[in-house]
């Protein structure tokens, strides 16, 4: 260290000594941060709250932060908790990194609120595709409503430190948890003091200081954990309930890589408590235990099988019979075909085509029976499907397309059916149309059910979730063949999927419609195939004859 010292003696009974100190510090300011802020790709995180727009009531909100960690985000998340009150609402993350100690004190401020924590993406309504989070979308009170989506969504460097905060923490495996080494920074600062001494009898003694100046003198950085950050690392995932397993992953990546966590390893660790299924989103809640099937929320409780009263075989009813066989159905089965109705059919009622199960080979033929039967009639086709057999996807749909049908994506439930068993046996109609009910939430068309979607025409979709498949090279000729027939956009499709490391996965309902895969959505308050008349309903204001699926256009939706 240099000195520069200056002397004024004054001739009292003492002497006093006047000093100026200049100090290089070697460690001013010691922050820890992420690689990227560096970068600042992302603007500084703000939060908003948001109300999602796919539903009518008791619809989920959530708070939507998205951007780069700072040093004052603690002081914007503090502002956001204090305005919801004690309101439960998750927080759902979208962030490159940034200030890791800043990712600290969030995280302890989300745990202390006891609030759940997600990965994903907001999409305001009506904002466009390269400003997802537009301030015109943004009410003056710092509201707003929108949509969430995992695909592509990502929590890296510090942010899943804040992530972790979370009393439950979920994404799906479409979104991605990044890290990698934290980096320290040490800024130099060279500080000036103003010090007065007195001396008496020959003896130099300090009576004031003050500092009258500060410039930064140089800057250095280290990958290293020094003890008190290693401490302070171990200390907050002990505290968060996460594995001290994530520390070295965190030391396998330099800062200007990223280690990508699974979602099995994320949950393994403690890093993640779940992963978000095909047919949910971040920002819902955890369901509670108790929670009905329609519930929107995340982990659903799976539902038990009626366990059937003792009785005779002459005295067990048939119900009880097909209830207790139920707790051993396989998850998947082929699909079958049922024409469906609902509500009283001598007044007004609607009916529809479900279509529920795995495609097989032999699926084709099954629907061509189902078609005979009704001659002429057109009847919506709701699918239901986790997919299968492609070339029997390809016949499927060439025939949806030569009858004209719509088709959309929705889950049957029959009456005094269990819930592991939703088309029961029993409840088929052994003549003529079966009595039931379809719902669009939690709904699910996925691989190669979407090629059988996109022959409908018109195809709609509700509140379900769309599925992608990739081709193998060998299919390509064909699949996009098919796709060009269907007047689905097959080039831009081909570019989404190779940009992507997966065989499948889900898309909002903004690019289906972009793509083509659909060209509308089931307007509010209507759920699939409910706008189709039967034959014998009168005609009234619900159930007018000539009443079409509302065709909603691209631009007119946000997700």
């Amino acid at each position: 260290m240099r000195f520069a010292i200056s002397f004024l003696v004054k001739c009292l009974f003492f002497r006093s000594l006047l000093v100026f100190l200049l100090l290089t510090l070697p460690i001013g300011a010691a922050t820890l941060q992420a690689a990227e802020e560096k970068k600042a790709a992302q603007p500084p995180m703000s939060f908003i709250l948001v109300r999602s727009f796919l539903c009518q009531e008791n619809c989920p909100e959530w708070i939507s932060a998205e951007g780069r960690i700072t040093s004052d985000t603690p002081a914007r998340l503090r502002k956001i908790l204090k305005k919801i009150g004690d309101r439960k609402l998750p927080v759902v993350f979208r962030s490159e990194g940034g200030d890791v100690d800043a990712a600290y004190a969030m995280g302890r401020m989300i745990r202390k609120a006891g609030l759940e924590t997600a990965v994903g993406g907001t999409q305001l309504k009506d904002c466009p595709v390269e400003d997802t989070r537009c301030q015109a979308a943004i009410a003056k009170d710092g509201t707003a409503v929108g949509d969430t989506y995992s695909a592509g969504a990502y929590c890296f460097s510090a942010c899943p430190l804040a992530f972790a905060g979370g009393t439950s923490r979920v994404a799906s495996q479409w979104a991605f948890i990044g890290v990698h080494q934290i980096t320290t920074v040490y800024n130099k600062v060279r500080v000036s003091y103003r010090i007065e001494y007195k001396i008496v009898n020959g003896k130099k003694k300090e009576i004031s200081r003050k500092e009258v100046g500060r410039k930064v003198a140089g800057q250095s950085s280290s990958t290293k954990l020094g003890k008190k950050a290693t401490a302070a690392l171990t200390a907050y995932l002990k505290e968060m309930g996460v594995s001290q397993d994530v520390i070295g992953l965190m030391m396998g990546a330099t800062p200007d890589s990223i280690n990508i966590v699974a979602p099995a390893d994320a949950v393994r660790m403690g890093l993640a408590t779940d992963v978000l299924a095909y047919n949910e989103r971040p920002g819902m809640p955890l369901c509670a235990p108790d929670a009905m099937a329609e519930a929107i929320c995340h982990g659903h409780p799976v539902a038990e099988a009626p366990v059937p009263a003792k009785a005779t075989v002459s005295q067990a009813p048939v119900q009880d019979a097909a209830a207790d066989t139920s707790e051993t159905l396989p998850r998947t089965r082929p699909m079958d075909f049922l024409v469906m109705y609902h509500g009283n059919c001598q007044e007004e009622c609607t009916q529809w085509i479900s279509a529920d199960g795995d495609i097989t080979p032999d699926t084709p033929a099954r629907l061509e029976a189902i078609l005979n039967t009704l001659g002429e009639r057109k009847l919506p086709v709701v699918l239901q499907s986790n997919g299968g057999d492609m070339d029997a996807a390809f016949a499927m749909g060439r025939m949806v397309r030569a009858a004209g049908l719509e088709t959309s994506i929705g889950r049957t439930q029959l009456p005094n059916c269990p819930k592991l068993d939703p088309r029961c046996i029993a409840s088929i109609a052994k003549s003529g149309p079966t009595e039931g009910e379809v719902f669009a939430g939690r709904a699910y068309c996925l691989s190669t059910c979407t090629v059988v979607l996109t022959s409908g025409t018109p195809r709609i979709v509700g509140y379900s979730a769309i599925g992608l498949v990739r081709p193998a090279a060998a299919e390509y000729t064909k699949f996009f063949a098919y796709f060009d027939e269907m007047g689905v956009r097959a080039e831009t499709y081909e570019m989404m999927m190779l940009a992507t490391s997966i065989e499948q996965g889900n898309i909002l309902r903004s690019q289906a419609l972009d793509l083509g895969i659909i060209n509308g959505i089931i307007p509010y308050g209507e759920e699939p195939g409910s706008h189709v008349c039967g034959p014998d309903a009168k005609e009234s204001l619900r159930c007018p004859r000539n009443q079409k699926a509302e065709i909603v256009p691209a631009a007119a939706l946000a997700n």
